[in-house]
């Protein structure tokens, strides 16, 4: 067994035992210990019967360590791994130790062994169990830190591939202003360092209020250069929520939607963006007219498929980004999960 000494952590990453998932590992678990027990060649009673007592009675005493687990949780995180240790065993041998005296109070019998000879052998019982159990926890922990590295590092690789595309349409943006305004051309450049000063800050995350003030800032570019051509149609929430989300998310579809739906045109044509706030999820709907020659703009290879991997990354199957293509629009539908649901 790896020595507890050996691995120092900052937090750990423990189990959620509230989840239906985790919690049929520990019936499972629990049953196997159960039958294991059963087959034991000092049982007397019949295989059955004594497979009934133990199951109930090892059922008790994990799903009632599951409770002052969860319960505890908060607090065991963030201890160091030999108090935690410590903690996890004296959680277990307790609710052992309940669990005997109740079991032995409803089922004494002048046959059976004293109290406390059955409750030391459930003790020495729990005691293995709780090695086994600690173990357990520091392998969860350890696989749990890699995929997160790994996630990082995939949405670092991820972020790096948009954030050229950005610069370099935006750089344009800015060269072709320098010969029709000059005094727009500086004022652009001042808004470009601002928009690639908040985008390189955020590693990863950043909140939405962020996210939409970044997405006007290029929105300010882009109506620069093609003047009447762009009209953008804000319809936000009065109260813009806490959520946090990657970097660069909504800004390259708006991107997208100015390349194949204004560069060519010779009207005005108008940008919808309409942010919808429910109880759970917060929806993103950005709507744009597709001209005849850009029929296929979900082809754009970074806008879509990279930010659908991102947004796994990070919110699993609780975010979703889909594509309408509607006759002359073209309409992409963001939705988010509110921080804890």
């Amino acid at each position: 067994m790896k020595k507890l000494q050996d691995v120092p952590r900052l937090e750990l990453q423990l189990p959620d035992l509230t989840q239906a998932s985790h919690l049929l590992r520990v019936v499972v678990f629990s049953q196997a210990l159960a039958l294991i027990l059963a087959l034991a060649p000092y049982s007397s009673e019949p295989f059955w019967s004594s497979l009934g007592t133990i199951s109930l009675f090892i059922h008790w005493i994990s799903l009632g360590s599951c409770l002052v687990f969860s319960r505890l949780q908060p607090r065991l995180r963030f201890m160091s791994l030999m108090p935690f240790a410590l903690a996890v065993q004296l959680i277990l041998l307790s609710v052992t130790f309940v669990c005997s005296y109740l079991s032995f109070w409803f089922l004494q019998d002048g046959n059976k062994v004293s109290f406390w000879t059955e409750a030391a052998n459930n003790l020495i019982i729990a005691f293995i169990v709780g090695l086994v159990l600690i173990q357990f926890l520091i392998m969860y922990d350890e696989l749990a830190r890699s995929i997160t590295s790994q996630q990082k590092a995939k949405l670092s690789a991820l972020q790096a591939r948009i954030r050229p595309h950005f610069l370099f349409n935006s750089l344009n943006t800015v060269a072709e202003l320098i010969h029709t305004d000059q005094d727009a051309a500086e004022q652009a450049l001042l808004n470009l360092a601002d928009l690639f000063r908040a985008a390189m800050a955020s590693a990863e995350n950043i909140s939405l209020q962020d996210e939409l003030a970044l997405c006007k800032q290029y929105l300010a570019l882009e109506q620069w250069r093609l003047g009447s051509r762009l009209v953008v149609n804000w319809q936000l929430p009065e109260t813009i929520p806490t959520l946090n989300l990657p970097a660069l998310t909504i800004q390259p579809l708006l991107e997208n939607a100015v390349q194949y739906g204004f560069e060519t045109r010779t009207v005005a044509g108008v940008l919808d963006i309409k942010v919808y706030l429910g109880k759970k999820q917060l929806s993103i709907v950005i709507e744009n007219p597709v001209a005849t020659s850009h029929k296929k703009q979900n082809k754009n290879g970074i806008a879509i498929a990279n930010i659908q991997q991102r947004l796994k990354i990070l919110f699993g199957q609780s975010a979703q980004l889909t594509t309408y293509e509607l006759a002359d629009m073209y309409r992409v539908k963001l939705v988010l999960p509110l921080e804890g649901e």
